[in-house]
Order: C-alpha cells, then structure tokens, then sequence
C-alpha cells in the first residue's frame, strides 16, 4: 500500500450486498467492517458464487459443501449477517463470465442495494501473494454486473423467484473491493475486530486443512495495524473504493 492518507469509507447508507466467490472469502478482514455496519443497524447481505467444495484437499467436494455451508453460516453469525445466499459456479474454475454477470445484475436488481461490496480483482494482494483466479474473475464481473444492472436494456429478461421481472436498479452509490493494492478508503474496527476475527475462526475445516495459516487474531489484527498508519493510528481495514462521487 501507499503512503498517502486513507479516507473515511461513507457510511450514510443503509443496505449492502457482498457479493464474493468462496465461503471464507469476506472474513480475512471485511467481515470486521461488516461487524461494524450491523451493530449501526444496517443490513449486510451475503451472495458466495461457489460453495467453495474445492478448498479443502483431505476432503471429497459433497463433504466440503456440507462442512463449509455450516462454517459461513457461523462466520455471518458473528457479524450480525442474516441473508446468506449462494450462487451454482464452479469452485476453482469459475469461467462462463457473462452467466456470472447476469447472475450479479439480477442480485442486485433483487435486493437493490445502496453499496456492493466484493474482493479485490487485482493480480496481487497487498502481502505480494498473487491472487487466485476466482477472485479476479469475481471481482471484475461485479464491476461490470453492478452497472448491467442499472441498464434496462442489458439482461432485460432478468425476473425473480416469482417469476416478476426484475427493474434495474441504478442506486449502488459505490462499489468498495477488500484486499486490494490500491485502497482509498478505510473503516475503524476498533469495536468490531473482535467479531471479525470470531468469523475467520469459524471456519475451522477449512483452516485446520491449511498447515501454513496464521492463527485468526493475529492475521485480521496485523491487517487492521498495518491500516493503522494511514487513518489516524486506529485499527482500520482498507478498500478500494469504485464508482464514489465525492
């Protein structure tokens, strides 16, 4: 990350909808934000794109999508998420970018958020590893799914559960990308780090399959320290911030 000054994320909004390829995926720190945003009593709803059923070697994929469903429904438990919904990608080969694009459109049409939240599309994470396949291919069909979904002439066939066709909705004020080497803005977690690092613990199959991982609170407070610097010496969490007019 820079050295520059991060701003303070808006927070005048009501309603966000997270939108992420894997289970695990918003708890390696936007989960402590999420935490934050509830107790303010926004709503923060979830929508994975897989169900993750390649993440855990030692595991067959049906188990896997057993075992990691009842891990994030925990993990959104201890930020006060509620709606948690899934898409049918493949986890690890997400690749038929246009479905996963009408996919977005129509979710954010349904629910019509204020702000869209995801992970970041870039080649690299701030530490240097470079980031996973699903990830940027998520994280740009966002982007692009965001503003489909405020076209009316871009998936106009898109209807709901009920089979009601679904209204664009242009009102997403901005789209904001965890994770990346290029944040704008940040959200102190002083009062909300704790839930956030209960939601990485959740997921204890998923991490016990990893020898290389760091124990939760020491990775989601090195995050929020290293944040720190840059908005005003507070634990904070960084985003990249897209579409904002200040």
């Amino acid at each position: 990350m820079g050295d520059e000054d991060l701003k303070p994320l808006p927070e005048d909004w009501d309603s966000a909808l997270a939108i992420v390829a894997h289970p695990d995926d918003m708890e390696y720190g936007a989960s402590a934000a999420v935490a934050r945003w509830t107790a303010q009593g926004k709503t923060v709803s979830y929508l994975l794109v897989t169900r993750g059923e390649a993440g855990i070697d030692t595991m067959p994929p049906e188990e896997t999508i057993r075992v990691r469903a009842a891990e994030q429904r925990a993990a959104c438990d201890a930020v006060g998420v509620t709606t948690l919904e899934y898409l049918e990608h493949p986890d690890g080969t997400i690749h038929d970018i246009m479905q996963l694009r009408r996919d977005v459109a129509a979710a954010v049409r349904r629910h019509r958020p204020d702000v869209v939240l995801t992970g970041s599309p870039r080649d690299f994470f701030p530490n240097g590893m470079y980031n996973m396949a699903d990830h940027r291919v998520v994280g740009y069909a966002v982007l692009d799914g965001v503003r489909d979904a405020a076209n009316r002439w871009v998936f106009s066939d898109l209807t709901g559960p009920d089979g009601e066709v679904l209204e664009p909705w242009d009102g997403v004020r901005f789209t904001a990308l965890s994770g990346s080497t290029e944040p704008s803005h940040a959200v102190e977690v002083t009062d909300s780090i704790e839930a956030g690092i209960a939601s990485l613990r959740a997921h204890q199959a998923y991490l016990a399959a990893l020898d290389w991982h760091p124990d939760p609170e020491q990775m989601i407070r090195s995050f929020a320290d290293e944040v720190a610097p840059r908005f005003g010496g507070v634990p904070a969490i960084a985003f990249e911030v897209i579409g904002l007019q200040d």
